[in-house]
């Protein structure tokens, strides 16, 4: 007998040895989603239709009930309807008119077709061309522009309730993750950004990804500014003059420096004071901007969890530790030497980061001094590789950024939930390219951020459209328990 069949034997007595085992552990044994369950059982049955046998049934055979077979199905066609709203004209002169349903007052598409169009367009990325064309062909009379008025026009509550989202996500949420991307507009070069946690994912397009933007993107509606402590010591912070903090501080009575006033009064104000060098305005900015966030209650313990790029270093502020290592990853050795030097290092850094995820899931607080030492042999070290150790040296300088975990284990170790999100929104982009009208961006920046928010919170974002849409409190039933 050759080898490979005494292989085969001792695996099928192994295999053997299991004949006894309790059902529990067969159970264990089985493969996940293996476990047989009946799939038409909780489904909503719309016809039914009884079939006889093809051959006559003999005399003297008793009925004994049906068997069941189930068969999924969509109805996909055109569905007029004709309102004919009585008139009566009353014996003192007056009229009495039929009123049309809410969800079509103002409408010629009904609720679901409304609903399936940005479905279709949101969530399924298919292209207001395509759209056209397919509801043609299905018998719908629609033209481009009417398809171009129900992906854009009056989504003014849509646009609210995105608003929303960022404004709750940040009050509820203790940390967030940060991320950006590019988002041509108008043929132009742009950016989208992106916050998010387990509870929401919001996007924001703009023309540039600068710190300002970020704290404007935060204000989810109007943006305003406002110079109190929380202002005055960031722009110490950053190193803003004594002089120009002092002018900020003692604005004139009646224009008050606790007063709120929206941005383009702040640029006015600023000029006023003559604080018109571009470093001075930025960090003033800067600080009002922020100042204000927080006096709208903005959580100052709010951790920012980012790659790295400057302009989210705001606040409580983490590094991600996949971005760390990939600058590692990125470096090309020359020799053998520097290439082992490399490879040592990122299994030092895998190990430690390991253990900080050991840590995140239980905190104890005899292990920072630990997990501190060790961060310190890591990015201090000697290698040799002069370019490596540079690296090391830089990341080092960021350790109260990779290492705030230890104080909020709830903070995520990587902003991989950012990019996560922001794939779909690329995807988008690929498609359809970039955007034309600031209409137009403005509604693949709410649709997105609903369709995120609505997966991550088990919401069927069809039966979300369907509820807002048709402005019937049914649906909702349906949407919050799902």
């Amino acid at each position: 007998m050759d080898q490979g069949t005494d292989k085969n034997k001792n695996k099928n007595a192994e295999q053997g040895d299991d004949e006894g085992a309790s059902p529990q552990d067969e159970e264990k044994s089985k493969r996940a989603g293996s476990a047989k369950q009946s799939k038409t059982a909780a489904l909503q049955i719309h016809e039914e239709r009884v079939l006889a046998p093809a051959t006559p049934v003999p005399a003297g055979a008793r009925f004994k009930g049906y068997r069941d077979f189930v068969v999924q199905g969509l109805l996909i066609k055109a569905h007029n309807i004709r309102y004919r709203l009585e008139s009566w004209r009353t014996p003192d002169g007056s009229w009495l008119t039929g009123q049309l349903p809410v969800s079509v007052q103002g409408h010629h598409f009904d609720p679901q077709l409304r609903s399936y169009v940005l479905h279709q367009h949101h969530h399924c990325h298919v292209t207001q061309p395509l759209l056209v064309e397919q509801l043609r062909q299905w018998g719908v009379d629609i033209s481009a522009g009417q398809m171009d008025a129900l992906l854009s026009a009056g989504k003014e509550p849509f646009h609210a309730e995105k608003d929303d989202i960022l404004v709750a996500g940040l009050q509820v949420g203790r940390a967030i993750t940060v991320d950006d991307s590019g988002a041509r507009h108008q043929g132009k070069n742009g950016y989208v950004l992106h916050i998010g946690n387990e509870l929401f994912g919001w996007f924001g397009s703009t023309a540039s990804k600068s710190r300002i933007n970020f704290l404007e993107q935060l204000h989810a509606g109007a943006i305003t500014t406002r110079v109190n402590e929380v202002a005055l010591d960031y722009m110490q912070a950053q190193g803003l003059s004594a002089q120009v903090r002092e002018q900020l501080a003692q604005t004139p009575e009646q224009m008050p420096s606790q007063s709120c006033r929206p941005l383009q009064d702040w640029h006015e104000h600023l000029a006023r004071l003559n604080i018109t060098a571009e470093r001075h305005v930025r960090m003033a900015t800067e600080g009002a901007l922020l100042g204000s966030l927080l006096h709208k209650g903005f959580n100052p313990d709010l951790a920012i969890v980012s790659d790295g790029a400057r302009q989210f270093a705001v606040g409580l502020h983490a590094l991600c530790w996949i971005h760390a290592e990939r600058l590692i990853h990125k470096l090309i050795p020359i020799n053998e030497a520097q290439r082992q030097s490399q490879e040592r290092v990122r299994g030092q850094l895998w190990d430690l980061y390991a253990d900080l995820k050991a840590y995140k899931r239980q905190p104890e607080p005899g292990n920072v001094a630990p997990l501190q030492a060790r961060f310190d042999a890591l990015f201090t070290q000697s290698t040799g590789y002069y370019t490596l150790d540079d690296l090391l040296g830089r990341l080092h300088r960021r350790k109260s950024e990779l290492l705030l975990v230890l104080k909020r284990p709830d903070i995520a170790l990587h902003t991989n939930g950012s990019e996560t999100d922001i794939r779909d929104y690329v995807k988008k982009r690929k498609v359809s390219g970039g955007t034309r009208s600031d209409l137009g961006r403005q509604c693949r920046d709410t649709f997105a951020s609903l369709k995120k928010t609505c997966r991550k919170l088990g919401v069927s974002f069809w039966l979300y459209l369907l509820d807002r849409v048709s402005l019937n409190p049914s649906h909702y039933t349906q949407v919050t328990h799902r």
